[in-house]
Formats: C-alpha cells, structure tokens, sequence
C-alpha cells in the first residue's frame, strides 16, 4: 500500500526524452549512455549515446523544445529541430544552433566539461610556451574512451584539441576541478587514478594509487582541495590534492561503491553502492549521516554484498544542497531529500545508468542503456534562510571547527547536519 501511494501521490515530474533510433545492429552492447553531463554555467548539455558518438546541445534550447508543444514527448534524437546532422564519413559539424556530433572513435564512458579562469596559473611555472592558451570564455569537454584514451574537444567549435594516452585500461570517468585551473582526473579500471594538467597542454601530474581493483567514480570538493575516489571494492577513497596523498579510507558499504559526489558547500559526500544503498558521509570526521535504502527492510551484509535486483549505479547532488538523486537497477528514479529518510518523489526508468542534475538543480537528466536521456524537473520548495546560511557557513569551515565554536549545541548539531 505504500509503495502504490507513493508511486501515485509523488510522481516526479516528466518533461521530455532524447531518443536514439534504434537499427539492428544497435541490440548490441555499445550503444549504452554511461555518461551525461552539463556545463557549469548551464549552457551545454552532453551525453555519450553509444557507438562512439557524443552529443552537444545547447541547454536553452533543449529546454525550450521540450516546453514548445510536446507536453513531455519523446524526442527522436536524430531530428534535426535537435540534433546537427552528420557528414557521410560521420565526422561533426557545427550546426547553426550550436549543436555538434562528435565521433570519439571509440566507446565513451566518462565525460566532463571544463573551463578556464585566467588567474588560474599552471603548477608548471617553470614552463614559459604552452602550445594552448586557454581563455575564460572557452569550454572545454573531456571524454574517457573505451581504449584507454581521453581526448579533450573545443565545445565550441567541436576541435579536437587533445589526445592523453597512459591508462592501460578503460577511463571510466572523468572530473574537473571546480576552481578552474583545468585540472582534470580520470578514474579507470587500471586501478588508478591519473591527475592531468590542461594548461600544461595535458601534461600528467600524478599517478594516485591506492585502489586494488577498478576505479569507478571520481569528485572534487567544491574548493578542489579533496578529492573522492570510488570502485570495485567496499571502501570510499578521499586524497589531499595539494599533496597527492590519501587522507583516510570510509569504510561502511558492503559491495562495490561506484558513483560519489558532495555537496554544493563541500560539508557532506554521497556515495552510492551495489549494496542497495547511498550514504551520506561527514567526510570531516569519517562518520554516517544518512542512509538511503533502496530495499525495504534492509538487507543483510551477506545479500547486499552479492546480486540483488536494487543496485544503486548513480547518485547526484542537487545544487540547492537539500536534494539527492539516485538511479537504481529496480527501474526507479528517486528523489531524496537530506531532510528524511523516505524518497519524495519517484519516477519510472529501465536500465538506467547514470544522472545528473542541471547547472541550476531544476532538471535531472538520467541515461540508460538504449542510449537515450530522460528529464524530469526536481521537485519544489523554498530553501529556508536557516539552510542557505548553513551552506554560506559550511562552504569555508569544515566540521571540527563548527564544533569548536562557543555556540548552543541545537545550532552546532544543524550546521554539522546532524540534524538536517
């Protein structure tokens, strides 16, 4: 009974799809979206639909076509009101909308935009002639491709600009760091992780081992100093990236951990797990938060640690810091809030795969394995001044010097979200 009121009462909003024709060859596997992502000023929005390709499109416009009459439609993603057309060698083209088709040459499965701030010097000062000189107003976007590689593309003009060649193995995703020194991170299932300087044109800075088996799932804090790592194993990483050096190790999954993420002010980490769960870590102080079940009663260790039919395989945090979202193998999206422990709002989905939420946190995008991306709108409310105070707080302080502060333990506990 509550299962079927909730899926009555608390539907997420649909607003579109894009879809990928489907051809015979296309039941395949290949032609699985691992990855979407939008830029971070909100003007591009991206996903690998398979077989190679990548798409771009201007966000606006996207929004623009789902609301122009379709009252939530489906969209066929080879219609050009959508898509740019594609050469006969299926090289891109830039379309006069602004949208491209890139072959990646291979299967792509991470993917991530950058940009530059000027003032954001490269760490290898002692070089003076770099062969890119990267401005503010240029957008990049990295792809992980099946082949080890990572190639780097000029959003814009859809260039290929570079071609890092040292992983051995897949790059199963990608990151870069918030503060635009285009420094960039790519996780594969050569267990490691590779730190990648941009405006080095590509130099690798570091090689970051630790992980015994495939890395899944790479984040920067939201002031690039920590980075969490995420894989084939029970235990969630989190490096110093001014030292390249592992802080600690949060141990408390039970299976592979394979999607993380924090929170807009940096005060809280989500990880998502095969164990049916996301948990909400204080990273500070290595301690649970918040645990998001998936099955309901919980399973034991020994159930959740092998197959089970409620893998969680993607987790996002919403922009206003009160909002996750997670995609899970029992066909559901969900919405949570960090205020409960029950989801507030659902939505159907077949083998979805990856999400992520907006540049301005209203619209989740979710990727499956026929390659095409579903959106619905996150659900509403007004964030209370009490929150985005705790946000404004938390963003420079970090959990032990809240506790330090001469403040009445009510108000300790809420900016240390031990009440949320």
């Amino acid at each position: 009974m509550l299962s079927r009121r909730l899926l009555r009462d608390s539907k997420a909003k649909f607003i579109g799809e894009l879809l990928v024709p489907v051809a015979p060859f296309d039941q395949k596997s290949g032609r699985e979206a691992w990855t979407v992502a939008f830029a971070p000023d909100g003007s591009y929005f991206a996903w690998s639909q398979g077989h190679r390709i990548v798409r771009l499109i201007p966000w606006t416009k996207c929004l623009k076509d789902f609301s122009a009459g379709h009252s939530g439609e489906g969209t066929d993603a080879s219609s050009p009101r959508h898509l740019s057309r594609q050469n006969s060698d299926g090289s891109q083209i830039v379309a006069e909308t602004g949208e491209h088709t890139i072959d990646c040459g291979d299967i792509v499965w991470g993917m991530a935009f950058g940009s530059s701030v000027p003032e954001k010097q490269s760490r290898c000062v002692n070089i003076g002639w770099h062969r890119f000189q990267f401005g503010q107003d240029q957008l990049l976007l990295a792809t992980g491709l099946n082949n080890g590689r990572i190639k780097i593309w000029d959003v814009y003009t859809g260039k290929l600009l570079l071609n890092l060649m040292d992983h051995t193995d897949i790059v199963r995703d990608l990151t870069f760091a918030p503060d635009g020194s285009l420094m960039l991170v790519s996780a594969s299932r050569d267990k490691t992780l590779r730190v990648w300087d941009l405006k080095d044109d590509g130099n690798m800075v570091k090689v970051l081992r630790g992980h015994q088996k495939w890395v899944y799932c790479s984040a920067f804090s939201p002031d690039s100093s920590i980075l969490c790592s995420v894989g084939a194993g029970k235990a969630v990483f989190l490096w110093n990236m001014d030292k390249y050096t592992l802080i600690r190790k949060l141990e408390g999954h039970h299976n592979d951990v394979v999607s993380c993420e924090f929170s807009p002010d940096g005060a809280l980490l989500a990880t998502a797990s095969y164990d049916t769960r996301v948990i909400v870590w204080d990273h500070h102080k290595a301690t649970i938060l918040l645990e998001l079940g998936h099955l309901f009663p919980p399973p034991s260790p020994i159930f959740a640690g092998g197959s089970n039919d409620r893998w969680v395989r993607s987790v996002s945090f919403c922009p206003d810091g009160r909002h996750i979202a997670s995609v899970t193998d029992d066909r559901l999206v969900r919405f949570w809030s960090i205020e409960e422990r029950a989801p507030q709002a659902i939505a159907p989905l077949s083998n979805g795969l990856c999400c992520a939420f907006s540049a301005e946190g209203s619209v989740l995008a979710a990727g499956t394995r026929d390659g095409s991306v579903h959106f619905w709108e996150c659900p509403r409310s007004i964030a209370s001044l009490q929150h985005m105070c705790r946000m404004a707080l938390r963003r420079v302080t970090t959990t032990q010097q809240v506790e330090a502060l001469a403040i009445p333990t009510p108000l300790r506990d809420y900016l240390t979200y031990k009440v949320m």
